[in-house]
């Protein structure tokens, strides 16, 4: 128990007081003590626990019958367990003795009317809330870990007619909107008459007031019924307290974790006892609870697809019609929904994967994807907002507070990993991979307000990779992660031109320096395995793209926890265009992950024995992992754009089973 308040007694007049169930009352008995006054008792009904400690460092011990000297270093500490039927229905009465009397010489009355006050969430983490809470007013992380759950409200379960997402509204919009918001309920138990003097208040701080909404459930059965009380500009609500034993509200985030917010809110209940004549009411008593507002979680290739994006491209002298046949054969095979963006609608912006990510938030009551839209704003940049965003399809973005994106900034230029375990430490939803630049290039990286939202979410612990060493600079132009039934349960791939040299090298030792890459490719002109061995612009391009890799598979290694045997080499050749590099041919680890289904951007590699022999390398380093590959032609339709199949799709995968709670950031 923590102590309450001090209320004083007087032997002129009875004292009242109001106690909380749970709290203690320290009562003030050296200042009302009569003259001549050496000692003093302390009795009560049945229903006050009363303690004396003869200073402020004793124990504690039960009044009973004994007489206690009369000092100011004696404390008098009463509490009671149960709530009052009545208003007074308790008492306490303070006998003072003088030193020879042994009757009393004077006494004091303290008349107790004691009430429940309790402001209750899933603290838990049960999907349900409990009466009466422990360490309601600390958030900690872990299985064993305690506090509630608050979701963004980022979603829109109105009708056509809303044109933002549900949390921009001051009312409930539907039935369904209630079911993204966590409950809390505020239970009073007592007799009514004590708010003749005293008040309820809910509030929430300064700084959080622009981050929650709060609804208040009045309980006739209709929508309209739910009165938004607090929020936005409403720091604190007076509760009806006469009426009924409990309230309910419900909860919507606002906002999600940033820079400049930590994600925990704190919601209080304050007993205040109405002062007379315009003076301050007292604070008799406060319960807080607090809730974190659930992290925006990204999903790996690893993770069971649902839904496949992509754009479809007809007036464009890059058409993409034959490309979009294949995929939708792929997908079939994987048994995902495909959903394809017309040109009316994308404006010609191919890039999707560019520009949104998907991810979910999840409470113990409720879990829905949400689409986080990028900063870089070309053709594709209305699409999530209005074909993505909808009933239970959240939305958020950030934007670069200069005003100026880069190519950093397209999502491609993130991805994140599996599950990993580094240095015994335990990544259960893996870390985000965000491509940046060295110091000498400019120092260029991802815009602040990104990395800040990446940063913030504390669940997936960011990685960063060197990326701009490429002309579009975006990771996966050089990585990706597929499943596996082994090891880690998956593998990173990343592109080698070491693994591609030493490839052609052996077809040239077999016999076949003169098959030739790009062959079958109309206006396309072809150039040979000796060629392109003997290209030195080529090897010393490639042998700076390795150096640029291998410095980042150091860092993957590192950071991930990776061992050689987690990756597999898949054989790519890059070229210079001034300082940076392109794909030479289609990059093959660019590819779409659908389960054991890869789409992989078709190289058109040298032809040998009636087969390409980068497909079949790749087959023989993928297929043993129980992989399907299917080689799909990008060619004119996204790589000579300087993009490959992971650019021009997206996938919206199922969230983890893991439950983001559980982990220690």
């Amino acid at each position: 128990m923590k102590e309450q308040r001090v209320v004083q007694v007087s032997t002129e007049h009875p004292s009242y007081a109001v106690c909380v169930v749970g709290t203690e009352i320290s009562v003030d008995i050296y200042r009302s003590a009569p003259s001549g006054a050496t000692s003093f008792d302390a009795e009560g009904t049945s229903g006050v626990k009363i303690y004396v400690a003869s200073n402020p460092n004793a124990e504690k011990k039960p009044a009973g019958a004994s007489r206690w000297p009369l000092s100011p270093e004696v404390e008098v500490v009463v509490s009671m367990g149960v709530p009052s039927s009545t208003l007074n229905d308790n008492k306490v009465r303070i006998s003072y003795y003088g030193p020879i009397e042994d009757a009393p010489i004077e006494g004091a009355w303290l008349y107790l009317t004691c009430v429940n006050v309790s402001l209750d969430a899933d603290t838990s983490r049960s999907g349900r809330v409990e009466s009466n809470g422990t360490n309601k007013t600390e958030w900690t992380w872990g299985p064993d870990g305690q506090g509630a759950v608050l979701l963004v409200n980022c979603d829109k379960d109105c009708d056509r007619d809303c044109h933002d997402m549900d949390s921009a509204s001051q009312y409930v919009r539907s039935s369904a909107d209630l079911q993204d918001m966590s409950l809390m309920t505020l239970r009073v138990q007592g007799p009514t008459a004590v708010f003749d003097a005293c008040k309820l208040v809910l509030h929430v701080s300064e700084s959080d007031v622009d981050k929650v909404g709060v609804f208040h459930d009045s309980g006739n059965n209709s929508i309209s019924q739910y009165r938004h009380v607090l929020g936005m500009n409403k720091q604190s609500y007076v509760v009806d307290a006469t009426g009924r034993q409990q309230d309910t509200f419900y909860i919507e985030g606002l906002v999600f974790p940033d820079a400049d917010f930590s994600g925990l809110v704190s919601f209080s209940v304050t007993l205040l006892e109405v002062s007379e004549q315009n003076k301050p009411d007292t604070p008799l008593f406060t319960d807080t609870v607090v809730f974190r507002v659930a992290p925006w979680i990204m999903t790996p290739n690893t993770l069971q697809p649902l839904e496949v994006f992509v754009c479809s491209i007809e007036t464009d002298a890059n058409p993409n019609g034959d490309f979009l046949e294949a995929l939708r054969a792929l997908v079939r095979k994987a048994n995902c929904k495909l959903t394809v963006c017309p040109e009316v609608e994308n404006r010609q912006d191919r890039w999707i994967q560019d520009e949104m990510e998907f991810g979910y938030v999840e409470a113990p009551h409720k879990i829905f994807p949400v689409v986080f839209d990028s900063p870089r704003d070309r053709g594709l940049k209305d699409f999530a907002f209005k074909r993505i965003l909808g009933p239970d399809f959240g939305y958020v973005t950030r934007v670069s507070s200069k005003g100026q994106v880069s190519s950093l900034d397209s999502f491609g230029n993130l991805e994140v990993s599996p599950p990993v375990t580094v240095r015994g430490k335990g990544y259960p939803l893996g870390r985000i991979l965000i491509g940046s630049s060295l110091p000498r290039s400019g120092n260029m990286k991802m815009t602040k307000a990104v990395t800040d939202f990446i940063y913030a979410q504390k669940v997936q612990s960011p990685v960063e990779l060197y990326s701009d060493w490429l002309t579009v600079g975006h990771i996966d132009e050089f990585l990706s992660f597929v499943p596996a039934p082994d090891g880690k349960g998956f593998r990173l791939l990343l592109a080698s031109p070491d693994a591609c040299y030493k490839l052609f090298k052996k077809k040239q030792r077999e016999g076949h320096g003169q098959a030739a890459q790009f062959a079958g490719l109309e206006t396309v002109e072809t150039v040979t395995i000796d060629d392109m061995l003997d290209d030195e612009t080529l090897r010393s391009d490639n042998n700076y793209a390795q150096s640029c890799i291998d410095l980042n598979r150091q860092t993957l290694k590192q950071e991930l926890g990776l061992t050689e045997q987690d990756i597999v080499d898949i054989p790519q050749l890059f070229q210079l265009n001034g300082s940076e590099a392109d794909a030479f041919f289609p990059d093959m680890v660019n590819m779409i992950v659908l389960g054991k289904h890869l789409g992989i951007p078709k190289p058109f590699g040298p032809i040998i024995d009636g087969r390409c022999c980068l497909e079949e390398n790749v087959r023989s380093l993928l297929e043993p992992l129980g992989l399907t590959c299917t080689f799909i032609d990008d060619f004119f339709s996204y790589h000579a754009l300087l993009g490959e199949i992971h650019c021009g799709t997206n996938v919206r995968r199922k969230p983890f089973s893991f439950k983001w709670w559980n982990m220690i950031p």
